[in-house]
């Protein structure tokens, strides 16, 4: 990193594994970024033994982090904010730190939903509530990345997305480590919807393996949740090139199958037997697939767009269909193509 991006002020906003993994990350470039955690313990947790104990338990944090939970002094005068807090506390936290934004920060988030009420992913949260913020200077991260894997240093590869190639490559540079290796993109609203559906197939895939359906399901359920992720993409604009990168296949194969994963947890414990209830009363962390199923379904319908698999996933969740007749549903469903023609009219 050059002598001039050292002194970039950073501030990662939320302490959850996600926001942790990358203010270590920049920590350990040798930035000295600002994390907002909303827990004042956590707060003096984090200072004081440099350890997440609560969601990123076993890791030693660089020393270059400090941690507040004063939201405004955390944001204010910074040259780049990381919004990392799950997408159904992005407006409220973000409309909180507005008037402490002005025109030159870059706003990242790396937050991974729909929201409910008004459909929109984060980024277009963040332009409704942060006015003195521009377009260009909104950008998103994702990709498949597990918190604990990136803390740990292994190898990872994500992608940052801005309608701004300036934005874009400035922030390649500024996350890009030996082991964090980053791609720009210049569709973030596919790169967004490919974070937040991948969650919703994840329930799915998870289902799948608590139910003992085999790996060949597993595999079906993937291939044709991405169907179902580029159909919904390019009904909102999206480049369908995105869903074969890394925020989209990327992150839908880590997510449905790795064990890191919250959202497939929820899904194999479903499929075991347990209660949706029982499953998030037992659970610290978001799994943002369960409120982000909610948004696709009402999405795709108002849209018309197909998703058989994340309507089935709603229904499980949120009406309470048996795992095992959501499976049935979908595979006696009638016999069509495979192949959606308007992919390769784009």
């Amino acid at each position: 990193m050059s002598s001039g991006q050292t002194d970039l002020r950073v501030a990662v906003v939320g302490a959850g594994s996600w926001g942790t993994a990358i203010a270590h990350l920049l920590a350990s470039k040798g930035l000295f970024p600002l994390l907002w955690a909303y827990e004042p313990e956590l707060c003096e947790q984090i200072e004081k033994g440099r350890e997440n104990t609560i969601y990123l338990p076993g890791i030693q944090l660089a020393e270059g982090i400090s941690v507040s939970n004063d939201l405004g002094a955390v944001v204010a005068d910074r040259d780049i904010v990381v919004m990392v807090v799950p997408s159904h506390l992005t407006r409220d936290v973000a409309a909180r730190a507005a008037d402490h934004l002005d025109g030159r920060t870059i706003v990242v988030t790396a937050s991974k939903g729909i929201e409910n009420k008004t459909h929109l992913t984060m980024t277009g949260v963040l332009s409704e509530v942060l006015p003195n913020t521009p377009a260009e200077k909104i950008a998103v991260l994702s990709g498949p990345s597990f918190a604990r894997e990136v803390a740990a240093n292994l190898p990872t590869v994500v992608a940052v997305a801005s309608t701004s190639t300036e934005t874009a490559l400035f922030l390649q540079q500024v996350f890009a480590a030996p082991l964090f290796r980053v791609y720009t993109n210049d569709d973030p609203v596919g790169v967004e919807l490919g974070g937040a559906v991948k969650n919703v197939i994840a329930i799915a895939s998870g289902v799948c393996d608590g139910l003992g359906l085999g790996l060949s399901a597993r595999a079906a359920m993937i291939t044709r949740g991405l169907a179902e992720m580029r159909r919904l993409g390019m009904a909102l604009g999206a480049n369908p090139h995105t869903f074969s990168g890394l925020a989209g296949i990327g992150d839908l194969i880590l997510t449905c199958t790795g064990s890191l994963s919250r959202n497939y947890t929820v899904g194999k414990k479903l499929g075991e037997g347990m209660t949706i209830d029982e499953i998030l009363a037992s659970m610290r962390m978001v799994a943002e697939g369960v409120k982000t199923a909610k948004s696709v379904f009402n999405l795709s319908n108002k849209r018309n767009v197909e998703m058989p698999i994340c309507h089935e996933v709603y229904r499980i969740l949120y009406e309470g269909l048996a795992p095992g007749d959501a499976v049935l549903r979908l595979m006696t469903r009638t016999l069509k193509h495979e192949i959606d023609d308007e992919v390769t009219a784009y």
